[in-house]
């Protein structure tokens, strides 16, 4: 992809400060200490805080989001429940920006920001899908203590950013980010610079988004710049 002289870490590109944290998970290095420090509180409090996704390149989103178009990939309603691919581009993409974020605006590109579950309250074998149903489920009383951690100032600068009455995008229980340090990285971001990106890129529903990307902007990507 070129486009010489941008800095393209707030993409999913170029970012040369991630760490491996569990099971080969990447994150900004400058968020590991924290992270520890929120892991260890979870532990003292009966939980075994357990990442599920962290750093996302552009390339990986691209590949979500494509496969989700193609249906390769389940694409959920706004209940979370399995729905058929639409055929028209417009609601495609409006049915993708459900759950999944427009490749290039993801805040997993950050290095940030973290899928989370409560590990111990896992049963063997079972694959996490990161939905609702599982939050209000067997991993309720972990996100009560996220939350209570949040409220109380005791999160070490974690925060859920994937919340009711923000944008567009469902609530996402699992998601928290390490604020202070999102905000420095997302000063580099520009949306003429997400449209270069686009035009080059082999996106599904490519002219759809192009010709809508400020409002789809306003509606899922700015809201989250919290």
């Amino acid at each position: 992809m070129m486009l010489d002289g941008v800095d393209l870490s707030p993409y999913g590109m170029q970012n040369e400060n991630l760490v491996e944290v569990q099971n080969g998970y990447l994150v900004d290095s400058s968020i590991v200490p924290f992270l520890n420090k929120l892991t260890e509180s979870a532990k003292n409090s009966g939980f075994e805080l357990r990442i599920e996704s962290a750093y996302r390149p552009f390339e990986k989103q691209l590949s979500i989001w494509n496969r989700k178009a193609r249906g390769e990939l389940p694409l959920l309603s706004a209940t979370g429940e399995p729905m058929e691919v639409p055929k028209d581009e417009e609601e495609l993409t409006y049915a993708i920006l459900t759950w999944s974020a427009l490749p290039g605006a993801s805040r997993h590109h950050l290095g940030t920001d973290i899928d989370v579950v409560d590990g111990a309250s896992c049963p063997e074998g079972y694959e996490v899908e990161l939905t609702p149903a599982e939050c209000s489920g067997m991993f309720a009383k972990f996100h009560q203590f996220l939350s209570n951690a949040i409220e109380k100032d005791e999160s070490f600068g974690f925060n859920r950013v994937f919340v009711p009455g923000r944008g567009k995008i469902r609530p996402e229980q699992w998601h928290v980010a390490h604020l202070p340090t999102s905000r420095k990285k997302l000063e580099k971001f520009s949306l003429d610079v997400l449209r270069r990106i686009y035009e080059q890129s082999d996106m599904a529903c490519k002219k759809f988004v192009l010709a809508n990307l400020e409002k789809l902007a306003e509606d899922y990507i700015y809201p989250y710049f919290v």
